[in-house]
C-alpha cells in the first residue's frame, strides 16, 4: 500500500510537466469537473469502491489536475519551485481531508461529511456545466 501515496503525486507531476512544456491534454476542465462531481457523489452516498477502482479514478484525475497547474505557470518563473509548491500543497490538502474524514465515526460527523459531499457535487456540476457550455 505504500506505493499509492507516491504514485498520485507522480501522476500529478507528470500532468504538470505536460502542461509546462505546452503539450495539450483534451478535456482538462471536464476531467477536473468530473473529479469533483464523482467525489461529491461518493461522499454523499457513502460509496466505498474497491481499491483498484478508487486508485484508477484518483490517478486519472491527478493527471488532469496536474496539467491544469502546469499550464498556469507564469512566464519567467521557476518551474521547479512552482511544481514543488503545488505538490506539497496537494499533499497537505489530502492529509487535511483524511483528518476531517475521521469525524465519520460519529453520526453528526457522518451527516456533516455527507452535506459536504453534496456541496462538492454541486460545485462539480456547476464547473462541468461551465466546461461543456
Amino acid at each position: 500500500m505504500w506505493i499509492l501515496p507516491v504514485t498520485f503525486p507522480m501522476l500529478m507531476s507528470m500532468g504538470a510537466f505536460l502542461g509546462l512544456v505546452g503539450m495539450g491534454l483534451p478535456g482538462v476542465e471536464i476531467g477536473i469537473a468530473l473529479s469533483a462531481l464523482l467525489l461529491g457523489i461518493m461522499v454523499l452516498a457513502e460509496l466505498r469502491p474497491k481499491l483498484f477502482v478508487a486508485t484508477l479514478m484518483v490517478g486519472i484525475f491527478a493527471i488532469f489536475h496536474g496539467h491544469a497547474h502546469g499550464t498556469e505557470l507564469e512566464p519567467g518563473q521557476n518551474a521547479m519551485l512552482y511544481s514543488l509548491g503545488f505538490v506539497i500543497a496537494t499533499g497537505l490538502l489530502h492529509a487535511l481531508g483524511i483528518a476531517i474524514g475521521l469525524i465519520h465515526r460519529w453520526d453528526l460527523g457522518r451527516q456533516a461529511l455527507r452535506g459536504a459531499g453534496a456541496l462538492v457535487m454541486a460545485g462539480g456540476l456547476y464547473f462541468l456545466w461551465g466546461a461543456v457550455a
